[in-house]
């Protein structure tokens, strides 16, 4: 009895135990799934998961395959054709029982011969359709891309408008703990301390605004990215401050010369344009067709061979619709081509125009005035905690701090997004 009662009591022990343990367990095995499905994506991870799953660019890659598959049937030679004859059946006169005794076979075999280079033009033509092709879909890129980026950057300045957002009210709850205390001393009313404690709601009010932001800035960049997984489960990585770039107008107008695809797309237009004149030019000319014929008569015993030549006399269509049409294409895209430099000059000199107002802005941003700001808020609430500044220039002091910082955060933001648009403009990426 005894030993029967030992053992039922450890067995209610262990039960307890595993009662307890349980929920610590799996609640330890949650936050381990939930830690291991976080993801935080740096901007090269960004772009890699991006151009891996867009459905835009995927597919731009297959019709750069289709226009490369053009390519083969362009190459491909004329096929010759082969003629077979049973000729000379005698069903009313000879011998009714053999009407294939006198009959014999014809064999011809005719190939048309392309001049001209028609072929080498055909397949010319298609190469350069897939350049325009490849060209294309690196401009889709470029622009897919700057939305990617511009999503990117409102992610980044939304994480730090909160974590403002979150310093300030937590530095402010300070504020108001001593303020507290000096209304329990005597030392202030209890009206100076409601107008402090009031002015909490506004801290309260940038901090939800700022995680409401956040959170719509992850969901529309994980909407580019066509990624499942949860807002609450997405974050981004990148140094969300600007340096000061090493660029000069001259080189970035020169590097957009280089490295547009839009201006690439329509020199290729223009180099298609030409090659497609030449081939309608080929194309107007006459393709003899040769062919070959072999005959064997039975009766009297008789093998023969032939030869042929056809020759199409271009009198009256020689082509000349299509001459007048590519030599027209040609002019056209010679004037596309003029107004696609224009555009890409244009860009880059509005662009680099806006870089550079954002920074005139920047710059005594980040040398003085964000370093006033902290030093008159931390003068101001030193003396009015000590009695030697009034009310008004304590909340004035934090209003001036908090507008301050925000302003250079959105400064910083408007600097990444001139830099961006700059990147656009020049094709490349000029500045980090």
């Amino acid at each position: 009895m005894v030993g029967t009662s030992r053992f039922v009591f450890q067995s209610d022990t262990f039960r307890i135990v595993i009662r307890l343990c349980l929920p610590v367990l799996m609640a330890t095995c949650m936050a381990q799934v939930v830690f291991a499905q976080q993801r935080v994506l740096t901007w090269s991870q960004a772009q890699d998961r991006f151009r891996a799953n867009n459905p835009l660019l995927l597919a731009g890659k297959v019709t750069i395959d289709e226009s490369r598959a053009d390519e083969i049937t362009a190459n491909l030679r004329p096929n010759p054709n082969l003629n077979l004859t049973w000729d000379q059946f005698t069903l009313f006169r000879g011998n009714p029982y053999r009407p294939i005794a006198q009959s014999y076979l014809i064999e011809s075999l005719d190939y048309l011969h392309e001049r001209e280079h028609k072929r080498e033009l055909r397949r010319a033509s298609a190469q350069k359709a897939t350049a325009i092709s490849v060209s294309a879909q690196s401009d889709l890129e470029r622009s897919l891309v700057f939305d990617l980026r511009d999503a990117f950057v409102r992610v980044l300045l939304a994480k730090a408008v909160r974590q403002m957002a979150q310093e300030n009210l937590d530095y402010y709850d300070q504020e108001i703990e001593i303020s507290k205390n000096r209304l329990k001393a005597g030392d202030i009313s209890e009206a100076d301390f409601q107008r402090v404690d009031l002015q909490r709601v506004q801290f309260e009010s940038d901090l939800t605004t700022a995680e409401v932001n956040l959170r719509t800035s992850k969901i529309d960049l994980l909407a580019l990215l066509r990624d499942p997984v949860p807002v609450d489960q997405f974050d981004v990585s990148e140094t969300f401050d600007f340096k000061e770039p090493v660029i000069a107008l001259d080189e970035l107008r020169k590097a957009a010369i280089n490295n547009r695809p839009d201006l690439k797309e329509a020199e290729e237009s223009l180099e298609k344009a030409r090659t497609d004149h030449r081939l309608a030019i080929s194309n107007g000319s006459a393709d003899p067709t040769f062919g070959v014929i072999l005959s064997h008569q039975p009766d009297p015993l008789n093998t023969y061979l032939g030869v042929s030549v056809s020759v199409p006399l271009r009198i009256f269509d020689r082509n000349q619709g299509e001459k007048a049409r590519t030599l027209l294409d040609i002019q056209r895209n010679e004037k596309l081509v003029d107004a696609s430099e224009l555009t890409a000059l244009h860009d880059v000199d509005s662009a680099y125009a806006s870089l550079e107002s954002t920074l005139k802005l920047l710059r005594p941003y980040k040398a003085r005035y964000l370093k006033e700001a902290q030093s008159v808020r931390s003068s101001v609430s030193f003396a009015y905690l000590h009695g030697g500044a009034s009310l008004l220039d304590f909340l004035d002091a934090q209003k001036s701090y908090r507008d301050t910082e925000l302003n250079y955060l959105n400064l910083v933001g408007a600097y990444f997004s001139a830099a961006n648009q700059l990147n656009f403009a020049v094709g490349s990426q000029v500045v980090q």
